[in-house]
């Protein structure tokens, strides 16, 4: 076996051109325009598929370097922090508080329907919790931090193997599902977002609102100011909250200090020219959301995927058709069964299969050719990347008793 590992540009340069490959293939096929298939998922597979095919024929397994992918991760959540302004908080207050009561009671739900399942399929029982909510709703790095203690307690030695092969399953699903929702919703309601909102993640699709684009260098340079003050504010900010019995990832300590600062530096400053809702931020937003997903999927190791057994791919499509039911005959009609209701419904395949990134790249893609959904790109990360994981850590805790 021949191991190549790519460098960090070079593995940032790959993923551009596999955001343009995803790109081509959207314009050729109609049914991946027609979902709303992310160009970044698109091409994501096709590399993934491509070093799945170097590994099983030519013995040679490729990596990539990642360091990039993990700033641009903050360059994207910060954005979405700098547009979250004051008012629309106070409105997202009681959508916020609904989509939590969903996620906790679907949290439940995950992981009833993966204990189950691990009973009637004879499974060990140490699986629950990455055949659930450790590995689905938590991610990667949930799973990676709770492999070791349930390797240990339960005696299973391919623990980790066994959720990050789960977790990255169900990555591709959220992926592929998610604009597939969407667009059900929105032609079965027959719902129109609205034309004239500003941007919030990503240029619009449609010419007239591209022609009336009106940034320059100087709004670019401003925007990319703006966002790496802010991450710099949240660095300093992530070594006191490690004190804390809280546990917060990087990327939502961006977040919470780009909503601090959009709500504060303007009112204080009246003159300054800020970034919050402006066609240079939706562009760098939407630019660091599709690398990072286009680094996320093309790094993926499909392979790992073959040890899973048909049992635990039964369990897989149990959960996806569950989650694809509960959010619509749940998640969209609680949230109001309106357009803002059809975007979060794309989004929260990310939470219950994916990943937050995931959720957001999904409800971009809506967006983009649909219209802005403010509310939605503020209430979900707050509810996926922050609450849910608080309770998440709790049931799972319970589980590996």
């Amino acid at each position: 076996m021949t191991s190549i590992q790519t460098p960090g540009l070079l593995s940032f340069t790959i993923a551009i051109l596999v955001f343009f490959a995803g790109a081509g293939l959207n314009r050729a096929i109609e049914p991946l325009r027609r979902f709303n298939i992310p160009e970044a998922v698109t091409g994501g597979m096709l590399a993934a598929l491509v070093t799945l095919i170097a590994y099983e024929f030519f013995d040679v397994e490729i990596s990539f370097a990642l360091e990039a992918r993990d700033m641009l991760l903050l360059y994207f959540f910060t954005g979405i922090g700098l547009n979250a302004k004051l008012d629309d908080l106070i409105s997202g207050g009681r959508p916020l508080l609904v989509l939590l009561v969903l996620t906790l009671v679907y949290l439940v739900l995950q992981n009833f329907i993966a204990a189950t399942s691990v009973a009637v399929l004879g499974l060990p029982q140490g699986l629950t919790v990455f055949l659930g909510s450790a590995s689905l709703i938590g991610g990667h790095g949930t799973t990676i931090a709770w492999a070791p203690l349930i390797s240990q307690r339960f005696g299973i030695a391919n623990a980790l193997e066994v959720g990050i092969a789960v977790a990255t399953l169900g990555l591709v699903v959220a992926s592929l599902v998610g604009g597939p929702i969407a667009s059900f919703l929105l032609k079965r309601h027959q719902l129109k977002g609205p034309r004239a909102e500003d941007a919030v993640v990503g240029l619009p699709d449609r010419l007239e609102d591209r022609q009336r684009d009106d940034m320059s260098h100087v709004a670019l340079l401003r925007t990319v100011l703006v966002l790496n003050v802010t991450i710099l504010i949240a660095f300093v900010l992530e070594g006191l909250i490690e004190r804390l019995p809280i546990k917060l990832p990087m990327f939502v300590v961006c977040l919470l200090v780009g909503i601090v600062l959009t709500n504060t530096v303007p009112r204080l400053f009246p003159r300054m020219v800020w970034p919050t809702r402006t066609r240079a931020l939706a562009l760098v937003s939407d630019l660091s959301l599709n690398v990072f997903l286009a680094m996320s999927l093309m790094s993926m190791q499909l392979w790992t995927l073959g040890g899973l057994g048909i049992a635990l791919v039964i369990v897989l499509a149990i959960q996806t058709v569950a989650a694809v039911a509960y959010i619509i005959f749940v998640v969209f009609p609680t949230m109001g069964k309106n357009y803002e209701a059809a975007v979060i419904s794309a989004g929260f395949t990310g939470i219950s299969l994916g990943a937050t990134p995931t959720a957001i790249a999904n409800m971009t893609a809506v967006t983009k050719a649909h219209g802005a959904a403010a509310r939605a790109f503020i209430i979900l990360p707050l509810v996926s990347a922050f609450f849910i994981d608080i309770a998440n850590a709790a049931i799972i805790g319970f589980l590996a008793r």
